[in-house]
């Protein structure tokens, strides 16, 4: 367990916990449309409590907006090589649905996990980014959005463009346009196909909660259209006829409302928690690629290093008036070469302690997800069995009396 706790959904840590237990509990709360047009977005309450003496107090609540949990990410990214940064909740690609209650819902819960995950992480909770976001004013954050930001330089969509520019090398390698540099170890291969395989995994299952709850949501419509006949009709009859047919449509409604209701909870605690899982994966795909990027580089050096110092002692047997210079060159050489060196072990180190922290949260979250499910899916049949048994009396001795 982290030597810091965090207080998130299902965690039994809290603000009021004796001050000798280290805490970080953040939340992300009040989703508030700003601005009109184009230059409308949603901004939200950040609230942090804490008793850690780097923070400014045990209390702070300032106010962020999507791109300042992106540039975070971003920051983070470029920091803690080797490191699983969690993902970000997706921008909605339609501008309907971009200020729907449903969506500001969806990603204010999405960016509540995301915090609480760093807040949470024995590195990135040390961050000095992580302080700066729970703490500094609107004008700070501002001003940090608009500088450049490395390898992302104001592209917060193009977070995944790392893995994209790995396809395109693969591409190149297959062309036989470049020679491809890569690691030959079993462990790592078997890890890349295993992270692979459970993204195409998740994200189907994700594709069938999606429909699940489409299908809910129609369900839930058409009973709902159905109750209001049935209703109609009886208000034609006068006898119990007419009354069996209203307790019918009043039945049906209800049990749509139940249906939209169910749907909702399977949105939020199934669907989007797969969803979520998805987007993990591929940010477990892009440390994959900062990986191979920094085995490259390593391998490349080294193999610069070999021809230097061929090179530097040919010119030493030639008393060259150039060994001076070609040593200066090979010292410097060789310090990059340990810095690259020292780069990729740190990224595989990291890796390692990744895969075992992401496997314990995996087993959880995804447990926990089909915990709910399971749950709603017996309570929506209980609804159902309850309410259509209740009707079967009535519908009986209407039936005895037309008979």
């Amino acid at each position: 367990m982290n030597s810091l706790q965090r207080s998130v959904s299902g965690s039994s840590q809290s603000p009021r916990s004796p001050s000798s237990q280290p805490f970080l509990s953040v939340s992300v709360t009040d989703p508030v449309k700003l601005g009109n047009g184009v230059q409308a977005y949603i901004s939200y309450r950040v609230i942090t409590k804490t008793n850690l003496p780097e923070y400014q107090g045990p209390e702070k609540i300032v106010i962020r907006r999507y791109s300042d949990f992106v540039w975070l990410r971003d920051r983070l990214f470029e920091k803690y090589k080797g490191v699983f940064i969690p993902p970000l909740p997706e921008k909605s690609a339609v501008e309907k649905f971009r200020f729907s209650a449903e969506f500001i819902e969806l990603r204010r819960q999405g960016l509540d996990i995301f915090i609480n995950r760093i807040a949470s992480h024995n590195e990135l909770q040390q961050s000095d980014d992580l302080r700066t976001f729970l703490q500094a004013d609107e004008e700070t954050m501002e001003r940090l959005r608009s500088q450049d930001t490395g390898i992302f330089k104001k592209r917060p969509a193009d977070f995944l463009q790392i893995i994209k520019d790995v396809q395109t090398k693969m591409s190149d390698v297959v062309l036989g346009k470049e020679k491809p540099v890569e690691e030959s170890n079993a462990e790592y291969e078997k890890l890349k196909h295993y992270i692979f395989e459970l993204e195409n995994h998740v994200a189907e299952a994700q594709k069938h909660a999606y429909r699940l709850v489409k299908r809910h949501r129609e369900y839930g419509q058409s009973l709902s259209e159905l109750g209001k006949s049935f209703k109609l009709l009886g208000a034609c009859e006068s006898n119990d006829v007419g009354k069996a047919f209203c307790d019918l449509g009043a039945k049906s409604e209800a049990i749509s409302i139940k249906l939209q209701k169910e749907a909702q909870h399977l949105l939020m605690n199934f669907e989007e928690p797969l969803k979520d899982y998805v987007r993990a994966v591929q940010s477990i795909k892009a440390t994959i690629a900062e990986r191979a990027n920094a085995f490259k580089q390593h391998c490349e050096l080294a193999e610069t290093i070999r021809l230097k110092e061929i090179a530097l002692d040919k010119l030493m047997l030639t008393r060259s008036e150039r060994v001076g210079e070609a040593e200066h060159e090979y010292k410097e050489l060789k310090a990059a070469s340990e810095e690259a060196t020292t780069r990729y072990e740190t990224i595989v180190r990291r890796m390692n302690e990744e895969m075992v922290r992401f496997q314990d949260e995996k087993t959880n979250d995804i447990g926990i997800a089909f915990h709910e499910f399971a749950k709603g899916q017996a309570r929506l049949a209980n609804a159902f069995a309850d309410a259509w048994r209740s009707l079967l009396p009535k519908l009986d001795a209407c039936s005895l009396d037309t008979s």
